[in-house]
């Protein structure tokens, strides 16, 4: 791709969610595989576990992963610029660094952290000041169109505005409010209307931010229907993972390159990443196998693939060489 084109699109054309339990550095590294332009994100780490956790766990990974942003969760500007601060110094340099403002779930909200952020614009702004004071890479958001009974436009129009003041200027929107009591976060996900226009609104008022949807894109046809409509980006969360290889079409259909891969490839390569770094892993192993769960959805022989890779006797027998053992009992060729 020449640089002309390169600089035809947003950084944040295409982004995957950051998704708790899931976007781990192996999912990354799995998914990085799929698509070379796809921007990655980070599970949620708090600040306090930055402070007092295994920052190698928490922090690491591979060089391979970049465009990848760490998400952030914390309400506290001088720990949020304290994790990036310290992130940095020990040599985990993310090309974003985003303020997780929409997680609904009880844990998150005890914290008071997540979309409950959203009630105090104030403070949100006091957050991005605090992060933009210690880093040269973007400080984005990550909201909901609402909180509870604060769903009118004004609210998050007014939201947007005070955080937009503090130098914000990438928001992703994931186009649902939240609700804080009585629903579970999977219920978050799904009971409150979906409502993409309010994004295309903010982007309206906000003509000099990039602004990302995030909310049931499940293919990539709807991505590049609201991409052609004018948004600057989209998210793809849960689709991406239960069906990865939905993020193999992305470069071609959303960015007009010419990468491709096979199954076969990315089996590959991920068998040789578990043989050179975490040979004697058996959590990691146990994570890849459960992010490449979803590889061959559709295919004939992916529940005997799926059957497989969830085998506690196989994962213990196989060790690094479980996806070609995989593979084979699934569709009896390839290794």
């Amino acid at each position: 791709m020449t640089s002309s084109q390169e600089s035809r699109y947003s950084p944040w054309r295409f982004t995957v969610a950051p998704m708790l339990d899931w976007t781990d550095r192996h999912c990354r590294f799995f998914d990085r595989l799929l698509t070379r332009r796809a921007r990655l994100y980070t599970e949620m780490v708090t600040t306090g576990a930055i402070r007092f956790g295994n920052r190698e766990m928490l922090l690491g990974f591979s060089p391979s992963e970049h465009p990848v942003a760490l998400q952030l969760g914390g309400s506290d500007p001088e720990e949020l610029a304290f994790a990036i601060r310290t992130a940095e110094a020990e040599g985990y340099v993310y090309d974003e660094y985003n303020l997780n403002c929409g997680c609904p779930s009880p844990r998150v909200q005890k914290g008071s952290f997540g979309a409950c952020l959203m009630l105090d614009a104030k403070l949100v702004a006091d957050c991005v000041r605090a992060m933009q004071e210690v880093t040269d890479k973007p400080v984005t958001v990550k909201h909901r169109i609402g909180v509870d009974d604060r769903d009118d436009y004004g609210f998050v129009r007014d939201f947007v505005g005070e955080v937009h003041e503090a130098g914000c200027r990438v928001f992703i929107v994931h186009a649902r409010a939240a609700w804080l009591k009585g629903l579970s976060p999977k219920e978050n996900r799904e009971v409150p209307p979906l409502n993409r226009e309010v994004a295309f609104d903010l982007k309206r008022e906000f003509p000099d931010s990039a602004f990302v949807l995030n909310g049931q894109i499940a293919d990539l046809a709807t991505a590049r229907e609201l991409l052609d409509r004018g948004i600057d980006g989209v998210m793809m969360g849960r689709a991406a993972y239960q069906n990865p290889w939905v993020l193999a079409g992305v470069d071609s259909a959303l960015f007009g390159d010419d990468f491709e891969t096979t199954r076969l490839a990315v089996i590959e390569a991920v068998t040789e990443e578990v043989k050179t770094n975490w040979k004697d892993d058996e959590h990691a192993l146990r994570a890849f196998s459960r992010h490449l769960n979803g590889l061959c959805q559709g295919l004939p022989g992916a529940r005997a693939w799926r059957r497989t890779l969830a085998d506690p006797k196989a994962i213990r027998e196989q060790g690094p060489e479980l996806f070609h053992y995989a593979w084979r009992e699934a569709f009896g060729e390839g290794f």
